[in-house]
């Protein structure tokens, strides 16, 4: 039974796509048309050969084989009686499998890096193309060439340059078109700018190219600028302009090196390709890592962002739970004021007035500190009234009258114009500012508050400082200072620093028009409505 095989001979199923047999007959055209433009030191079939293996899969190398086969065969086909058969055959069926080799092979290794992973399979593709090259050629050619060991070389260190710089003029845009979908606005780098960039590497070159030969210097100096324009791209776009940009570089200079016959062969511009070869490497490694740093920034500043978001709701859901506790603490003492009203009323009816009225004087003095606190739990005035008012008219303030070191608040602008929200965190941001210096720093303390208003924003600058100019803030208040106060202003884009004697806190927002969704009922008198208020606004 295990020799039925041999009888019965294998099944083997082939399944052709299509699509496969157009990708082999593309990549022929391909290899066939930039045949045409190359030179030795510049040979762009080698890049078509690593682009096309980096853009493919795995599932289509076999059509690229079958396309680099086609190739070869119409181009060596007429060399056959020259060159012999093995030569033909052997040379052409084995650098497309070398290439996969590496691609493969550098996709495990350097699997993180795409930059690293690309200069690789270049530096090693060139390399290992070119030997395959020379050695067939001196091994089985029927006249090989007799070069000395020097010349053989020259002639392998050509090949390969030639190879490289064809590999970076087009396997970075090949890998900048695969990356089309993974890299967040690549399209804005066709834009303004890198056209520019574009047209003076041009001009540039065409202007070289205007040079005569006799005047080599200055067509080398002309070429050597264009490096400029794609130092400029990088640094504009990272890897991305330097994608564009050395590309660009290399195909211009290789497409105005003169040709009077394929195998020609031009000293000074081959020594400016071997300047851009290295410059091309060198913006690429640049360029990879100003991406990696500006994708770092963004995610940096996407996760502060979010902490933002996280610390402004936090807050805010912290002062709808107080104020639930302010509306219950005024419940409580509407109801006490109620009840010592009838108990005074009925001393009154009963004869009892002496006492009726000092219970009346220490309910009133006992009912206005109890407000006072609730207040300070939260400041329902700030709804109706604005924040300047909080300020004034309720129990912080008279805790600060209390300390007899807290002169008048000097307050300017229409606080009313900002959201409750900024209201409500320039609100505790200030009396927290003012407690500190109370508690860490001896004299008086004067307050200052100022609404500004910008195009885009608005918010609130406050200041809390000492009265004695000349007295510094303690490094122990500036700590303090750093670490409660830094969380709330950030919370609403804002800053808290301590200069000399004093502490300046600024709190910003949108400058969109904002409606408040307020109570459903306003304090009246003494009492709050007892409707609950979640403390957000929206945008109108």
């Amino acid at each position: 039974m295990r020799l039925n095989w041999w009888n019965e001979g294998l099944q083997l199923k082939l399944r052709i796509h299509p699509a496969g047999l157009v990708l082999a007959v593309f990549y022929a055209i391909a290899c066939w048309a930039t045949r045409q433009l190359s030179l030795d030191q510049f040979y762009l079939p080698a890049g078509i050969r690593v682009a096309a293996v980096l853009l493919c899969p795995p599932r289509f190398w076999p059509y690229l084989l079958l396309g680099e086969y086609a190739y070869f065969a119409q181009m060596r086909y007429p060399m056959i009686e020259k060159y012999g058969m093995a030569w033909a055959v052997l040379a052409s069926a084995s650098l497309m499998p070398a290439v996969m080799l590496i691609t493969h092979g550098c996709r495990k290794v350097l699997a993180n890096s795409v930059n690293a992973r690309l200069l690789a399979i270049a530096l090693l593709s060139s390399v290992l193309v070119t030997l395959l090259n020379v050695s067939l050629s001196q091994l089985l050619w029927p006249t090989p060439p007799a070069d000395s060991v020097l010349a053989f070389l020259s002639r392998a260190v050509r090949f390969s340059v030639g190879d490289f710089i064809a590999i970076l003029t087009v396997a970075p845009l090949a890998l900048l078109w695969a990356r089309r979908n993974v890299e967040q606005g690549w399209k804005t780098i066709f834009t303004g700018p890198t056209a520019v960039a574009l047209s003076v590497m041009t001009l540039l070159g065409v202007t070289a190219t205007l040079i005569p030969s006799e005047a080599s210097a200055l067509r080398t100096s002309l070429q050597l600028l264009m490096g400029l324009p794609a130092i400029a791209l990088t640094c504009l776009h990272g890897w991305r302009g330097a994608a564009v940009g050395v590309p660009a570089l290399n195909l211009i200079i290789g497409l105005t090196t003169p040709k009077p016959y394929a195998a020609a062969f031009d000293a000074s511009a081959f020594t400016t390709q071997q300047i851009m070869a290295i410059t091309g490497v060198a913006l690429l490694l640049l360029g990879s890592r100003i991406s990696h740093y500006h994708r770092r920034y963004q995610l940096r500043e996407v996760g502060e962002k979010n902490a933002i978001n996280l610390a402004r709701s936090s807050h805010m859901a912290s002062e709808s739970d107080l104020r639930e506790r302010a509306i219950h603490l005024r419940k409580l003492g509407d109801g006490i004021d109620l009840s010592l009203s009838e108990v005074i009323n009925w001393l009154n009816s009963h004869g009892h007035s002496a006492i009726a009225n000092s219970l009346t004087h220490t309910a009133n003095v006992h009912s206005r500190l109890f407000r006072e606190q609730a207040s300070m739990v939260y400041p329902t005035a700030l709804e109706q009234l604005g924040l300047y008012v909080a300020l004034q008219a309720g129990g912080v303030r008279a805790a600060w009258v209390n300390t007899h070191r807290v002169a008048e608040p000097r307050l300017a602008g229409d606080p009313c114009r900002l959201s409750l929200d900024l209201q409500l965190a320039a609100y505790r941001t200030l009396i927290d500012a003012v407690s500190l210096l109370l508690k860490s720093e001896p004299g008086q303390v004067i307050v200052r508050a100022r609404c500004i208003g910008l195009k885009r924003q608005r918010g609130i600058v406050m200041t809390a400082s000492l009265l004695d100019r000349h007295r510094a803030l303690s490094d122990a208040t500036t700590r303090l200072v750093r670490d409660r106060l830094a969380g709330r202003t950030l919370a609403f884009g804002g800053s808290v620093r301590c200069r000399q004697n004093r502490i300046i806190m600024v709190l910003v927002e949108s400058a969109a028009p904002l409606r408040r969704e307020s109570a459903e009922s306003a304090v009246s008198g003494t009492s709050i409505a007892s409707h609950s208020w979640d403390g957000q606004q929206a945008q109108a």
